[in-house]
């Protein structure tokens, strides 16, 4: 058996992780849902719109479908503080105590008085450094990846599972194909006493019925009674199905194609039973076809 170019994945997953540089924290967020295609939309905090293109990019490499949500939230820590003199207003502060020298008798101020007057000193956070800056970023793309790493091992796994679960439905498919082959109401000799006797009921009906048209009838009754066609198609459908799992990869699409395939063959044998048993398959048959899809649905 060929090798699987990558294990089956689903498209329902999700990650965290968290990380920080003593100066910030973050966290990281990816949540993945169904989608006919890859879609991936992102809320980066503010300041780091620069993360986005390349969260976009990781994501279509670790990703095939689904609609992906990627979040980052950052929260501040306490800086270390700068202190700095505002001339400007030092300058104000003290043209004001000479302005009023002359007609108020006062003790002149002393420096830390001036200092402590609002405005004149104030604290800022010390500008990072690029390679500060630079380093964190790093951190950042890092804990990026090791998210979308988790959330690929969370995807495989449930992959996994529906494997087991498409499996199991498509023995049941085959189990219940060879059923309808068995029928009484499928079997050869059964078909020609049908016929025969719808051709009987057909002439008792238009007696003078000419013999060609007669045959024509003849034919579309057997063609309408025989399901042997559908029978060896849902045999196919169960051989490539399985082909498929073996493949592995992204083949969700294929798959759901494949189960459009056999939901048009379980309504086709149901439409030709004339037999109470054989029609009670062929609906055991469209239950499990819906089972299947629902399955597949989820596969990326």
């Amino acid at each position: 058996m060929t090798a699987k170019s990558a294990p089956i994945a689903s498209m329902t997953g999700y990650a965290r992780r968290e990380g920080g540089d003593g100066q910030l924290t973050w966290s990281w967020e990816i949540k993945s849902v169904n989608g006919r295609s890859l879609d991936v939309r992102s809320r980066i905090y503010a300041g780091y719109e620069a993360l986005e293109p390349i969260a976009r990019k990781m994501v279509q490499n670790h990703c095939v479908r689904g609609n992906v949500q990627v979040s980052l939230t950052v929260k501040r820590g306490q800086l270390p503080r700068k202190l700095r003199l505002n001339r400007e207003v030092l300058d104000q502060v003290v043209e004001m105590v000479r302005s009023l020298e002359s007609g108020v008798r006062a003790e002149p101020p002393r420096l830390d008085g001036l200092l402590a007057f609002p405005g004149v000193v104030e604290a800022s956070e010390e500008e990072e450094s690029k390679e500060l800056l630079d380093i964190r970023m790093a951190a950042l793309e890092e804990d990026l990846i090791l998210a979308l790493e988790a959330l690929t091992a969370m995807r495989r796994n449930e992959g996994a599972r529906l494997e087991t679960l498409a499996a199991g439905h498509l023995d049941e498919i085959a189990r219940l194909s060879e059923a309808a082959a068995a029928c009484a109401a499928a079997r050869p000799e059964a078909l020609r006493a049908r016929l025969r006797k719808q051709v009987e009921e057909l002439l008792e009906a238009s007696p003078a019925l000419p013999e060609e048209r007669l045959a024509q009838e003849a034919a579309l009754l057997a063609s309408k009674a025989d399901i042997r066609e559908e029978l060896d198609r849902l045999r196919a459908h169960v051989a490539a199905a399985r082909d498929l799992t073996a493949e592995g990869g992204a083949i969700g699409r294929r798959l759901d194609f494949l189960c459009q395939e056999f939901n048009r063959e379980a309504n086709t044998l149901c439409s030709k039973s004339g037999d109470v048993a054989l029609t009670r398959i062929g609906l055991d048959l469209k239950a499990v076809i819906d089972q299947l899809r629902e399955q597949v649905q989820n596969i990326e």
